[in-house]
């Protein structure tokens, strides 16, 4: 890994009304890196997410991103119109509902090659041939590639989605609850997928998830957040097999007994 983290984060704080969704976080992301957030529903992960992306804004504390040629960047103090082309270049997302990313009435096709038109893009062999390329990487027939995605079920509209997210070769990538809601062998599957792309292409990816189970498979490190807080980070298999906060020690004992 670089010495300085692609992403850091210093004292985040957000309250929303009299609730604090953030106290003084601190976070560091380095490329080639999976950071797994983890934590029950209303913990701050997604919170912290949004505030790491540019989504959100804190009331305190500082987001800097390292550009490619080295320069740190407050991602709260860029121009919008500077933060939406690093959001279409440099970053991608992946949704937990994928229809939040795809347009359900272009083609499969089409949404990959959407992504790549936004960063100037124009020859369409070109476009169509990184389309069916990163169809077939993320196991969709190449014969779907003219078909609308509200033909497509949960699990083939997510790997889609994957697909659209990574066809333009980001360096940073935030995936929120990638497989929630997804049938356990259906999620075997796109984890697999996941941690063989994300380690072929080098890249930095924030992971939020309430499962442990996915943290511990995809996460080289993890941060454990508990109101607002990070309450314990480390490398994922030191923090998960000897949890030293009993908030983790609670998380990890749920797993077992299920």
């Amino acid at each position: 890994m670089n010495d300085d983290p692609i992403l850091a984060a210093r004292g985040l704080t957000l309250s929303f009304g009299v609730i604090p969704a953030l106290l003084n976080v601190d976070v560091d992301l380095w490329l080639g890196e999976i950071l797994a957030i983890v934590g029950e529903s209303g913990s701050g992960k997604t919170t912290l997410l949004n505030v790491l992306s540019g989504q959100l804004r804190p009331q305190s504390g500082i987001v800097t991103y390292r550009d490619p040629e080295g320069a740190a960047h407050d991602v709260h103090a860029m121009p919008p119109p500077m933060l939406r082309t690093l959001q279409r270049s440099d970053w991608g997302f992946v949704h937990q509902d994928p229809r939040r990313s795809l347009r359900m009435n272009v083609s499969a096709g089409g949404n990959v090659g959407e992504r790549l038109m936004a960063r100037g893009a124009r020859h369409y062999g070109d476009i169509r041939a990184q389309a069916l390329d990163w169809l077939e990487q993320v196991e969709i027939d190449a014969d779907r590639i003219d078909d609308l995605p509200r033909t497509f079920s949960g699990g083939m509209l997510q790997r889609l989605q994957i697909a659209r997210t990574l066809v333009t070769h980001p360096r940073l990538v935030f995936m929120d609850e990638p497989t929630g809601g997804l049938d356990v062998s259906v999620q075997a599957r796109l984890l697999d997928l996941i941690r063989t792309l994300v380690a072929r292409l080098g890249v930095a990816v924030v992971l939020v998830t309430h499962d442990i189970a996915v943290a511990r498979l995809l996460g080289h490190r993890i941060a454990v957040m508990q109101r607002g807080r990070v309450v314990e980070t480390g490398l994922t298999d030191q923090v998960l097999d000897d949890p030293r906060h009993p908030y983790t020690q609670l998380l990890v004992s749920s797993v077992l007994q299920a």
